[in-house]
């Protein structure tokens, strides 16, 4: 039920991109504006994160299958990483154009259509990303996260430029785009980084967060369950636990076997999209 979910998100972040990337290119053409061209690069790079999630929440969310036994969850985390090297190499694209401005100076043109450009685009950005924080929230999915943090940026960054030109439409102070423009790029590498640690670290195979881990040897030790060498590690929106279950020598298979599936159906109710191995060891009294 939730792939078809995080699809259909996806896919609106998709189309929304795609008609602001259209409207911020014009408004840039016509009005010469750096600082408007930026904000059409930033969507443009959004529009390439939302077809890289699309893909990456239909991959992960297909069954485990002999070549990937433990899933395609890490799909969501490789897209992570590929979304976040794109944004860096757009933020220094803009650095570039933005340097090149102040060197060569000019005039910005249409500041009234830049700015009601930059209003539309922060305000539609601001419903879709809340859609996917929600989306991405309920299905544990880090690729719709990932997208959903760029178009949240993009408002941050819109509304900035809106403002921008608009103080360059009151005073007349055609240096502020550039400005503008330096100021969405520092943005845009301190989001990037931010996604890329985010996004990188799973794929090293890292345990579960503090805040899962603690909430999982809760749960154990209030089962009244005697384990060692517990070991966790999240692979997208899927997480894996391995133990070693302390059982009396003494008793049966059966009756370690019902302890099993009590521990694995709890687990499974606290957890979403969660994998356990348990490995029974018998301990003498």
């Amino acid at each position: 039920m939730t792939t078809p979910l995080k699809t259909r998100t996806a896919r609106l972040s998709v189309i929304s991109n795609s008609l602001l990337i259209a409207m911020k290119l014009a408004a840039g053409i016509i009005s010469g504006s750096v600082s408007i061209i930026s904000e059409a690069i930033h969507s443009s790079l959004d529009l390439v994160a939302a077809i890289i999630a699309f893909f990456a929440v239909k991959i992960s969310g297909t069954p485990a299958d002999e070549r990937h036994p433990f899933g395609h969850g890490k799909v969501e985390n490789v897209s992570g990483v590929i979304e976040a090297l794109l944004i860096f190499a757009a933020s220094a694209w803009i650095v570039y154009e933005a340097v090149d401005r102040f060197i060569h100076p000019g005039e910005t043109g249409a500041l009234g259509l830049g700015v009601l450009v930059m209003a539309i685009s922060a305000v539609v950005n601001t419903f879709v990303s809340r859609r996917l924080y929600k989306v991405a929230w309920q299905t544990d999915s880090v690729a719709l996260e990932a997208d959903a943090l760029h178009l949240k940026t993009d408002v941050i960054t819109s509304a900035g430029v809106a403002l921008g030109l608009a103080l360059i439409w009151l005073t007349g102070w055609h240096v502020l785009d550039p400005i503008i423009a330096l100021g969405v790029a520092v943005i845009i590498i301190y989001e990037s980084w931010m996604l890329l640690r985010k996004a990188f670290f799973p794929l090293l195979d890292t345990a579960l967060s503090p805040e899962e881990m603690k909430k999982l040897t809760g749960i154990l030790d209030e089962m009244q369950v005697s384990y060692h060498d517990l070991k966790t590690r999240a692979a997208g929106h899927q997480r894996f636990v391995e133990f070693h279950l302390d059982v009396p020598a003494q008793d049966t298979i059966d009756t370690i076997h019902r302890q099993c599936d009590l521990i694995e159906e709890r687990l499974e109710r606290e957890f979403r999209d969660i994998d356990v191995i348990i490995h029974p060891e018998p301990k003498n009294s």
